[in-house]
This record gives C-alpha cells, sequence and structure tokens, in this order.
C-alpha cells in the first residue's frame, strides 16, 4: 500500500479506535436519539482530527517528504484529508442539525428526557457548557464556510490565484471549528486517550493556522533572487527562466521542484527546477509552458533583472535506487527533472544505463537540438517520439526498444493518467510496482 494510503487509513482507524476506547457505538438503550448522540462526538473527531492533519500538511514539513515520497504525495494526502474532513463534517451536521429538522417535520419525536439529576461540576466544565449555545451557531455557519472552500479547492476551472486567497481562509476557519470542538465535545473524552490525542492534533493544527495566516510558511527555505535570462520557444509555448540567487539556496537535488513567486498579489507558482546545482554560480532554472493564466503572463512580465522569490526545495523525485538500468518518460513539460538530471550527470556521471523517452505533440527544432546535446552528454539514450509522425508511447513500445526493462526502474512526469496507464501496463507485465516512480506534480 502506498505512504499515502497508509497513512490516511491509519489516521482514521487510529481515531475511531481511542474513540471506542471511550465510547460506543451501542448505547443503551439503543434508539436513534442514543446513537445520534455518541455518533455526532464520533464524527466530529474525525473531522477535526483529519483536518488538523492536513493543517500539518500545509505547512509543507521537508521532515515528512521521506515518509510519505515527496512533497508532491503529501499534497495528494492533504487533498484526500480535505475530502475525508468533509465528509464526516456533513455526517455530523445532518446528524446534529438534521435531526432537528425532521423533529420540526413530524418525522421524528423527541424523547422526554425527564428530570435531570443534580450534577457537580468542576468550573471549567460550567464554563464550557455556558458556551455550548455560541459554539453550536459558530459550528454550524464555520461548517458551511469551510464545505465551500473545500469545494473551490476541488473544482479545476477555479483559477490558482484565487484559490490560493480563498483556500488561505481555511486558517481562521480552523481556528473557529477548534473553537467548537473544545466547548461541544463529551468533557469526559479529554481525559481518555482520544481526547488527548485531538488535543495534540488542534494545538498542531492551531501552530499551523497562525503561520499560515502569518504567511510564514516556508519562510526558512526561501531565497531571494533575480532573473538573469530568459528563452522563449514559440512552437512549444515554453519559457525557460534563469534566475542568480542570492546566499542562502541550500542546492538541490535533480528532479525536485521550488515554489516561485514574481508577483506580490499572484502568490507562490509550484515549478519543477531544470537545472543541477552549482554552488559557484548560484544560478537556477525553470522551464514553464504556458497552460493557465499566469504562465501564459509571464513572458510579458519577466524582464532580466525582475526580483523574484524561490522557496525549496521540495521532493524525492531524485533517481535515486539501486537498478542497473533507468528508464526515464518525459511526457511534453514533464521532460523536464530529467534535464536536471541529465546536466548534473554531464558533471557526475552515474553508473546505471538510462533510456529517456521524450513523447511530445509540438516540435521545436531548438529545444530538440539542446535536449540531444544534454543526452550525449550524459550519456543516456534518446528516445524522441512526436505523436503526429510516431504515434503514442506506449509500454509495449517500451518493452521492446529497452529489451532488459526488467531490470530496471521507470522514473514518470507528465499527464497523470497517462503515467497510470503505463504503469498498469508494466507491472501486468510483471514490473514491480515499487519501481515506478510516479511525480504528482497536482498542488490542488
Amino acid at each position: 500500500m502506498k505512504p499515502i494510503k497508509l497513512t490516511l487509513l491509519a489516521s482514521l482507524l487510529l481515531l475511531t479506535g481511542l474513540w471506542m476506547m471511550a465510547d460506543t457505538f451501542l448505547p443503551q438503550p439503543l434508539t436513534y436519539f442514543s446513537f445520534r448522540a455518541v455518533f455526532v462526538q464520533y464524527s466530529g473527531v474525525l473531522a477535526m482530527g483529519v483536518m488538523s492533519i492536513a493543517m500539518l500538511l500545509a505547512l509543507r514539513p521537508v521532515i515528512l517528504e521521506p515518509y510519505l515520497n515527496g512533497l508532491d504525495k503529501m499534497y495528494r494526502l492533504h487533498k484526500w484529508l480535505g475530502i475525508s474532513a468533509l465528509l464526516f463534517a456533513v455526517l455530523h451536521w445532518w446528524f446534529a442539525k438534521g435531526t432537528k429538522w425532521m423533529v420540526g417535520w413530524g418525522w421524528l419525536s423527541k424523547p422526554d428526557r425527564g428530570r435531570r439529576p443534580e450534577e457537580t461540576l468542576s468550573w471549567l466544565e460550567t464554563t464550557l457548557r455556558s458556551l455550548r449555545g455560541l459554539a453550536e451557531s459558530v459550528g454550524e455557519w464555520t461548517f458551511y464556510a469551510a464545505a465551500l472552500l473545500i469545494l473551490l479547492a476541488l473544482i479545476k476551472w477555479v483559477p490558482y490565484r484565487f484559490f490560493q486567497k480563498t483556500h488561505k481562509l481555511m486558517a481562521p476557519v480552523y481556528l473557529l471549528l477548534v473553537f467548537h470542538s473544545v466547548v461541544l465535545m463529551d468533557f469526559a473524552y479529554w481525559m481518555q486517550p482520544v481526547g488527548m490525542l485531538l488535543a495534540l492534533f488542534m494545538l498542531v493544527g492551531c501552530y499551523a493556522a497562525a503561520l499560515v495566516l502569518f504567511n510564514q510558511v516556508g519562510v526558512s527555505r526561501k531565497v531571494r533572487g533575480a532573473v538573469a535570462s530568459i528563452e522563449y520557444y514559440p512552437e512549444l509555448q515554453v519559457l525557460e527562466t534563469a534566475i542568480n540567487l542570492e546566499k542562502g539556496w541550500n542546492g538541490h537535488k535533480a528532479g525536485q521542484f521550488a515554489f516561485v513567486s514574481s508577483k506580490r498579489h499572484e502568490g507562490a507558482h509550484p515549478y519543477t527546477i531544470a537545472s543541477a546545482w552549482d554552488s559557484v554560480n548560484q544560478q537556477i532554472v525553470f522551464i514553464t509552458k504556458e497552460l493557465g493564466d499566469h504562465t501564459k503572463t509571464l513572458r510579458e512580465y519577466l524582464k532580466v533583472g525582475t526580483p523574484v522569490t524561490v522557496e525549496g526545495p521540495y521532493g524525492c523525485f531524485d533517481f535515486s535506487d539501486a537498478q542497473p538500468r533507468q528508464i526515464w518518460i518525459g511526457a511534453g513539460i514533464g521532460i523536464t527533472p530529467f534535464v536536471a538530471r541529465m546536466k548534473q550527470l554531464a558533471v557526475t556521471p552515474g553508473k546505471q544505463h538510462v533510456d529517456l523517452f521524450h513523447p511530445t505533440a509540438e516540435l521545436s527544432d531548438k529545444a530538440i537540438a539542446k535536449l540531444k546535446e544534454d543526452a550525449k552528454a550524459a550519456g543516456v539514450n534518446l528516445h524522441i517520439l512526436v505523436s503526429a509522425k510516431d504515434g503514442r508511447l506506449s509500454g509495449q513500445r517500451i518493452r521492446e526498444s529497452v529489451p532488459e526493462w526488467q531490470y530496471a526502474s521507470v522514473w514518470f512526469c507528465g499527464p497523470s493518467a497517462f503515467g497510470q496507464s503505463l504503469r498498469q501496463d508494466l507491472i501486468a507485465n510483471g514490473m514491480a510496482g515499487e519501481r515506478f516512480h510516479q511525480e504528482l506534480f497536482e498542488m490542488r
């Protein structure tokens, strides 16, 4: 099982197991209303637990990258955690709010609780109970806001810059939901392992929310720089930008990426690094394709000398394995990490035999000439496939071109569906799944 799937499943099982140590799904007597009371607690614990983990991942914690296979996978986990939080929050909202509606519609009859026994409460529990009405109102309206923000993050046609600005609002939303949870969670839970763990999760989540609110995410990994050169390839609609960095960048591995900010109102955008690191010239290169509103304006906006901020590096797509052969597949603009690796191999030759497949729909003689030059200097066997002339790259074509493919690892960067198709084909023909490395370059 992939680390991100295992992490998501383990988080849900851990929270569920600890909750079951403190409560039960089968209260006695078992009625709709008694079940509702415990399920509202359970769904609230799960929603806040996974949302807290998602807040932690929003900090881009480099320390977790080796365990989750890179920041690109961590962002996929962040997305799944957000969807899970939304699902549990909807169930939580429906059992809490929907039940009241069903009573009002006459579908359910509210049980007579009778006279409540006298209780001796601590000052803390008394204070929390006095805030229940406020916490319920805050929770309801904050839930609506959270649901909207999560849906906006999932809708791909929402512009990236708008997504960035609205998604930042999840930080104050989260803090309001923490208030809701602290007040309304069963007071007895706080002395149980589930309450202690959730308290820890929410403390970490509040810390993360504060860093997001004050624009401190990744601040220790940010370095200022200025555009040194720009080259445009009109046939590919691709821009190659070299940036001179100030002191503070500690280097990067080929295949890693960074967040680059060139416009304050636009925010940071992730780009794969297309150069090997040279501590002498302190320069870094990015290759960007005109795919969205932001990238289509870069050619007009960026000039030599334009100040930028680079944050990173991130990612574990670093070509490190023990296989005697490697097969690289850079589809379209996905060629970028392989350009960086070839430049690195030209300086520090490796011991592995490498075949690089570059399927592309557009062709630029100038770009191809550079690619061939890089491949020759790195000792890489280059296969260029122009779709209109050479057809589509398939698993069978790879196996026929690389007879010893069974002993190779595969490194893929390109459209996600294309990568999955090749992965399934190669695994079906005997390749071990862990030898297929795919960069999930989707930050939302």
